[in-house]
């Protein structure tokens, strides 16, 4: 391993060509870095300089030698801020899973407000849907999940809390069948017409679809946006969130319908296990705990607008 001096001395040589440029770039004395070069060419048993020409270079065994030393220091310098950071409670790194009902968009401000802690841990955010949502957290694919529905499972060490209740609207395409329908829709006329739901991510079960009736065919497509869209034109019908769906609903592109038995609400939640609280979890539970940006997160945003 070079010293840092050592890997100094060789970017000052390849950039300046001058041992006497390279000595006023660290503020030594000429004879002292001509020294150290010819002491680093022994250590090594190889011609580091290109002393023939009037700008002096590295040769290709000092160029190679410098970046590859350059490359070390760099893993020696990202492994002590590791160290650092894991010494003073921060993780190495955060898995936070999404669930698909989520607009990503509402928490990248929160990602650039834990930017400036300027803490080191590594984000990474992915996406799961329904039942996959808790798998992660269980198979510890993910260390904090944001907006996952039904009841908490059991999982050792699980904490939680709930953002709140995310309202839903039953919506056919104004060219779909029941969209003519007169009164609230039943069973039986629901169970007519193709379903569309988003895939359980599940990894252990056949999965969870919500919405659906006893008997009724279905049309599992991959995200909510997905969802809107294939029963905007027709292709099923289905709960939709009512923000979300918004505009769709004022321009006439969805028609809402009653329904006998209407959807309560979703409860979503916040989840992580107890037995790993860095510091970086905790800040994002902190944040999440906020009522204006739990309300922002459970009604979502207008996709259509």
């Amino acid at each position: 391993m070079l010293s840092e001096d050592e890997l100094a001395l060789l970017d000052a040589i390849r950039e300046t060509g001058s041992l006497s440029r390279a000595a006023a770039r660290l503020g030594k004395a000429p004879s002292t870095v001509s020294h150290a070069a010819r002491q680093l060419e022994s250590r090594f048993d190889a011609l580091l300089f290109d002393r023939r020409r009037y700008r002096l270079q590295l040769t290709p065994a000092g160029l190679l030698l410098a970046e590859e030393a350059g490359r070390l220091m760099q893993d020696m310098a990202r492994m002590t801020q590791r160290v650092r950071q894991i010494a003073s409670g921060w993780e190495d790194r955060l898995w936070i899973v999404i669930d698909e009902i989520i607009d990503f968009d509402l928490l990248m401000p929160v990602i650039r407000t834990f930017d400036t802690l300027q803490s080191g841990v590594k984000l990474r955010l992915t996406n799961e849907v329904l039942g996959g949502t808790w798998e992660a957290l269980r198979d510890a694919r993910a260390d904090l999940i944001i907006g996952a529905t039904n009841e908490p499972p059991a999982i050792p060490g699980l904490r939680w809390f709930d953002l709140g209740a995310m309202e839903w609207v039953f919506a056919v395409s104004p060219r779909h069948p029941l969209a003519a329908a007169k009164g609230p829709l039943k069973r039986e006329n629901i169970s007519a017409h193709r379903g569309v739901v988003v895939a359980d991510t599940s990894r252990v079960t056949s999965g969870r679809a919500y919405g659906l009736v006893g008997g009724q065919a279905s049309l599992a497509v991959p995200n909510m946006r997905a969802k809107i869209l294939a029963q905007r034109d027709g292709l099923g019908v289905g709960w939709l969130p009512k923000r979300q769906v918004a505009s769709l609903l004022k321009r006439g592109d969805l028609v809402e319908k009653d329904t006998v038995d209407p959807r309560e609400p979703n409860k979503l939640y916040v989840a992580w296990r107890g037995d790993h609280e860095g510091r970086a979890l905790q800040w994002w539970v902190e944040q999440l705990r906020q009522p204006r940006l739990a309300r922002r997160l459970v009604q979502g945003l207008d996709l259509f607008a």
